[in-house]
């Protein structure tokens, strides 16, 4: 039996992007709009909580900032692969976002004068991280929440999770989702849809990511035949806290921090000497698996060798009131007391560059379907994102959808949903996987995917380890089968979840493998040993990427869009 809910724009995914879509389409609507917002947690469980350091936006163009600043740290740190329209729009908007959350009672860090604070971060060539202390994220979402809460047109469904996207003739009608407190399944059906679900971190043994960011969104609109671009780039950043894989904020590089080896020396003056800790995220990581490999890490747990990231020279007032989650993440993860030792760190899994390809104000090829914040590529990170940028794209582009999305829907009507293609997927969930439970353990499957991914598929590559990877994940998805589920019960099943997470989880890591052999270069987070340089005269191009009928990744390009800024070597 599939309950039917009508709505006019429904959001995918309730962090910094979908809250900012969601209040943008209410306020565009002036009350005339149901907005459904659906997640798979509860809305204040999304993983844009974790987000730590700041919110990047040019605020003070009087002390020297400007928007070709920020637009060219942003293209140079994205190894020229980011569309250089959007990075114009989005540089632009970004300073709008900031004060509009200050508005609606965000507790930005204030400079003596009161003004909004900023701090450096790496790749910027000027302060522009604002920030509330080092728990941003947590106050941006709470900010975001408490506003939607205030708008009558906006209904969260808590714990739904979105098993497809349902389009027709190129059109999008709606979404599939299960209820996770009884098990029932759902179709809503829209006028308009914004996808804004996260990225896919837990691809990875080693990450920063929580628990529910595994890809979901991706895979649905990989297989409702929209396609995906620039997969390949997946960051690393540099300071994942050993042994957890718990971020450990820019933002103590940017109060001051050091980074040492275990002869004591801070070796970024031998890969940045301009920058040192604060280069692009892409040249600190390598740096530092470069002087692990090279015998200048610490040895660590289960493998995990480290360098160590000293902020003691800071002192315990500043560290208190700047970087106090830092302290209390290092204390109860690490035992360590950053006041009085170094913390182990090493490059961990944080970001996709890659995502369900949009045009610059994240439209979809699909027409109605818009999508926002790590799930989409718009391109503006190209190759490797600059830190502070991700936050302030979730706020550029949450508000640019969700103002589309609801023009669009004011203007639009109902359009009947294809039932058989409801209940085809009502039968692929509750007959072939909840019922049928073909293949084997998902949660050792799972394990082996991310061993390999973190494996194969980290910082460095080369083409014997990723066709290793490819063939072990073609593997994987033969011995998963239609997926193992061992609990019978529709309530709360979180084992059917589970199931269904790994399942897009395996279609997205075989797209990231094969995207990755196919970019036969080095370029920003991609480095490839056997192709060690950047390739401008036959890469300079985004990867596009299809969905075959027999479940194969299909290359095709893009151009990437220059206008003032043509490439150049990056020097830091």
């Amino acid at each position: 039996m599939v309950e039917v809910v009508t709505t006019d724009i429904v959001v995918i995914g309730s962090g910094l992007a979908g809250l900012r879509a969601a209040i943008e389409a209410a306020r565009r609507g002036n009350g005339e709009l149901d907005i459904s917002v659906l997640t798979k947690v509860h809305a204040m469980r999304s993983h844009s909580v974790a987000y730590a350091g700041g919110t990047g936006a040019v605020l003070y163009p009087d002390e020297g900032d400007s928007y070709d600043l920020h637009a060219f740290d942003t293209i140079k740190g994205a190894a020229w692969l980011a569309d250089q329209d959007a990075v114009e729009l989005f540089v632009r908007l970004a300073p709008q976002e900031i004060y509009q959350l200050d508005h609606w009672g965000m507790p930005w860090g204030r400079r003596p004068d009161g003004r909004i604070a900023q701090r450096r971060f790496g790749g910027h060539s000027f302060p522009r991280a604002c920030f509330a202390a080092d728990k941003t994220g947590l106050y941006a979402m709470q900010t975001l929440y408490d506003t939607a809460l205030k708008y009558d047109g906006i209904k969260f469904y808590h714990e739904f999770f979105v098993t497809s996207l349902i389009l027709e003739n190129n059109e999008f009608r709606g979404v599939t989702a299960i209820d996770l407190k009884t098990g029932e399944f759902y179709l809503f059906k829209a006028k308009a849809g914004i996808l804004a679900t996260g990225g896919a971190g837990r691809l990875y043994p080693f990450t920063t990511y929580s628990h529910s960011s595994t890809a979901d969104g991706m895979a649905m609109a990989y297989r409702a035949g929209l396609p995906l671009k620039d997969m390949e780039f997946f960051q690393f950043h540099p300071t994942g806290l050993v042994p957890s894989g718990i971020l450990i904020s820019e933002a103590a590089r940017g109060e001051g921090g050091y980074l040492i080896n275990n002869k004591g020396e801070r070796f970024m003056k031998n890969y940045a000497p301009e920058r040192m800790e604060l280069a692009p995220r892409d040249v600190v990581s390598r740096a530092e698996m470069t002087e692990i490999l090279e015998g200048r890490g610490f040895k660590g747990p289960g493998g995990l060798d480290y360098v160590l990231l000293d902020l003691r020279h800071l002192g315990e007032e500043k560290i208190d009131e700047r970087l106090p989650h830092i302290r209390e993440l290092a204390i109860r993860f690490a035992g360590v007391d950053p006041v009085k030792e170094p913390m182990p760190v090493r490059p961990v899994a944080h970001y996709s560059m890659g995502g369900v390809h949009t045009d610059i104000y994240g439209a979809t090829p699909a027409k109605g379907l818009w999508a926002a914040g790590e799930v989409a590529c718009v391109s503006l990170h190209g190759a490797n994102r600059l830190g502070t940028n991700s936050s302030s794209d979730c706020l550029v582009y949450g508000m640019l959808t969700g103002r589309q999305a609801a023009d669009y829907a004011m203007k639009s009507s109902l359009r009947e949903v294809p039932m058989d293609i409801v209940e085809a997927e009502e039968r692929r969930i509750f007959d072939k996987i909840l019922k049928g439970s073909t293949g084997e353990n998902p949660y050792h499957i799972r394990r082996e995917m991310q061993s390999t991914m973190g494996k194969h598929v980290y910082i460095f590559r080369d083409e014997k380890g990723l066709k290793e990877a490819l063939r072990k994940i073609r593997e994987l998805r033969e011995r998963f089968g239609q997926g193992h589920v061992a609990d019978k019960d529709l309530e709360y099943n979180i084992n059917l979840i589970h199931v269904l997470e790994l399942d897009a989880m395996l279609e997205i890591a075989q797209v990231v493998v094969a995207s990755a052999l196919n970019r036969t270069e080095s370029r920003g987070a991609h480095t490839r040993l056997d192709y060690p340089k950047r390739d401008d005269e036959n890469w300079l191009k985004h990867t596009l990427i299809s969905r075959g009928a027999e479940g194969e990744p299909l290359f095709n390009y893009l151009p990437v869009t220059i206008t003032k800024w043509p490439p150049a070597e990056r020097k830091y």
